[in-house]
């Protein structure tokens, strides 16, 4: 694991320094402080200390942090979108390219791994906060647990739409317990802007996804269109169960997923059964990401169109595909742009109003 490796000099300099000045001391030294338009972020900012409760732990926060660390491209893109690229250490954890308006602030903070980091390496970067998308990154046998991370004195967050009515105890990748809705990514967005002390670049952006999901939707007719969606591999495919990001899209659009009878997030099914059902969709996941068979969209076409079970759906005849980012189809501020997407393709295949 990547924790059990020897602590380097570093890794003992961000200990003392943080034992000594408290949480997020250290930042100050190695960190110029940035202004917004909520206001300087120097240590007298108003409401200071920022306590939350987070997925079951109480988080404190006594400054805004200058030198952050986002374990998952969800949390990345929510601090850019802040315009935070000038309080962060470090990045990981990639399926996407970034969004065009996104990219000149990412280009500015160092990318620590394109998939998982090591713990050595996250603490090298003397991080004063430490957020991530999911409890598999942090977490146990992910990058490290939180509690090794609180005991350097580094508050940490975790995404509440991989908590919050999910119970992740299981093998997969969760179930859910209760649908996610968008509310889940709100309160996040609010969270973090709250613990940076930007609220009001918070709340226009909670503003903004608002209204896109609301242009989106409206006037679509789709209650009696059937999606399915596939996010990667080919032997054994991951599809969305009912109710995570999946869910909100089709929610919101008042169709129908042909997995909606399992809460799993995202279980494997054959494709004997996927055929059976014979979705009017399909909903493909477009990744650049390296770690299973069929993770581009070029790639799960070619399979579907090739291989005998598949190649007779209705879908797969129809050429009926909608391509989305990996982060469309998780959790995050990119879950909007999945339903802008999947409504403009169902108004373009004569499928809804």
């Amino acid at each position: 694991m990547p924790f059990a490796r020897p602590v380097r000099s570093a890794v003992l300099f961000l200990a003392g320094v943080l034992l000594s000045t408290g949480c997020g001391g250290s930042a100050a030294s190695s960190a110029s402080s940035a202004s917004s338009a909520d206001g300087p972020a120097g240590s007298d900012t108003p409401g200071r200390p920022v306590t939350l409760d987070n997925c079951g732990q109480r988080v404190r926060i006594d400054a805004p942090p200058r030198r952050a660390v986002s374990l998952n491209q969800g949390t990345t893109e929510i601090m850019l979108s802040l315009g935070l690229a000038d309080r962060m250490a470090g990045t990981a954890t990639w399926t996407d390219p970034l969004p065009k308006s996104l990219e000149k602030a990412d280009a500015r903070v160092t990318r620590l791994a394109d998939n998982a980091p090591s713990f050595e390496k996250v603490l090298d970067v003397e991080p004063d906060f430490v957020a991530a998308s999911f409890a598999s990154t942090l977490g146990k046998g992910g990058v490290a647990t939180r509690d090794q991370f609180e005991k350097l004195g580094v508050p940490t967050y975790l995404s509440p739409s991989d908590c919050a009515g999910k119970d992740n105890s299981g093998d997969g990748d969760g179930v859910r317990t209760e649908p996610l809705t968008m509310d889940a990514v709100y309160g996040e967005v609010r969270d973090l802007a709250r613990v940076f002390g930007v609220e009001k670049r918070g709340e226009t952006l909670v503003a903004d996804l608002k209204s896109r999901v609301s242009r989106a939707a409206s006037g679509l007719d789709a209650e009696n269109v059937t999606l399915l969606y596939w996010f990667a591999n080919s032997q054994s495919p991951y599809l969305a169960g009912c109710c995570g990001a999946p869910g909100v899209i089709t929610r919101e659009l008042g169709a129908k997923n042909v997995f909606d009878d399992t809460e799993e997030e995202w279980p494997q099914v054959n494709w004997e059964t996927v055929a059976d059902r014979d979705p009017d969709v399909l909903v493909i996941g477009d990744l650049t990401r390296r770690q299973q068979t069929a993770e581009t969209a070029a790639r799960k076409i070619a399979f579907l169109e090739s291989d005998p079970v598949t190649r007779n759906m209705t879908a797969v005849r129809k050429k009926r595909y909608v391509l989305l980012s990996g982060q469309a189809m998780n959790p995050t501020v990119r879950t909007v742009e999945g339903v802008e997407k999947v409504a403009a393709a169902l108004r373009a295949y004569g499928l809804a109003g």
